[in-house]
């Protein structure tokens, strides 16, 4: 009789690093939170110290935790940045950063445009748009909900692409090149489904782009892009024409100012 195969056992180190990154992303750990020492895991989760000592080293590593000398091992502040001036697609502001995109689809529909979406999107009441619903997530962290209409004489084959392997900003950017953009940034309370799905607390408001991009002199995208407030961020930096930048992009860094 042949042997059953059994599944290999996830090294203990692994499930240390998974059970601390699932504390981060669930909100239990927030950025500058102090993370379990060492001494603390070895006691509390019977691991040696050499499996502990690789688990925090390998979050340190991958930008989940930071590790200051003689005071121990922080959440690191991961909140994603975007450029307040720019237009850019998240998947690659995310690659930029040297993490993993992915994308979760939740609703790929054609609707008739009504109310605030016929008004931004310039078109009479009823024409047909499509409705993209999606999250991001970097890191398999979520970071991004993205709330688009689309007009569909724009874009007549939207339904059917996969946007879990393109996002719907690069695939409108290769259909037509952006010639023009408008973007609102407002701070708001989340409704609960964004709140849901961006891991957020109760309490904690979200960071909003309404964005419309404009294609031979007509808008035919309109977008509400949903940012959980603790883990993103706007940053913008601009010098007159003619006048050399005195401060290299991404020098300057919020997290000195913080309390």
């Amino acid at each position: 009789m042949g042997r059953t195969m059994t599944p290999h056992a996830i090294p203990r180190y692994q499930q240390l690093k998974d059970l601390i990154i699932e504390r981060i992303s669930n909100g239990e750990l927030r950025p500058s939170d102090r993370v379990p020492s060492e001494n603390e895991l070895v006691q509390s989760m019977s691991v040696s110290r050499m499996t502990a000592n690789r688990a925090l080293r390998e979050l340190t590593d991958e930008g989940y935790v930071k590790r200051i000398a003689g005071r121990g091992t922080y959440v690191a502040d991961f909140r994603s940045q975007s450029h307040v001036l720019e237009v850019r697609n998240i998947a690659d502001e995310i690659a930029h950063r040297g993490h993993v995109h992915a994308s979760e689809v939740i609703r790929q529909s054609r609707q008739h445009a009504r109310g605030e979406i016929a008004k931004a999107l310039h078109v009479e009441q009823g024409v047909d748009v499509f409705h993209a619903l999606l999250v991001h997530f970097e890191n398999a962290t979520p970071i991004q909900v993205e709330d688009r209409h689309i007009v569909a004489d724009f874009a007549p084959d939207c339904l059917d692409q996969d946007f879990t392997t393109i996002t719907p900003s690069a695939y409108l950017t290769a259909i037509s090149p952006l010639a023009e953009a408008e973007q609102i940034v407002r701070a708001q309370m989340p409704n609960a489904a964004v709140r849901d799905r961006l891991l957020m607390t109760d309490d904690e408001p979200s960071l909003v782009v309404i964005r419309r991009t404009w294609s031979s002199g007509r808008p035919v995208t309109f977008a509400r892009l949903h940012h959980p407030g603790s883990r993103y961020e706007l940053t913008g930096q601009y010098a007159p024409a003619g006048t050399p930048q005195s401060t290299p992009v991404g020098v300057v860094q919020l997290e000195a100012l913080s309390q």
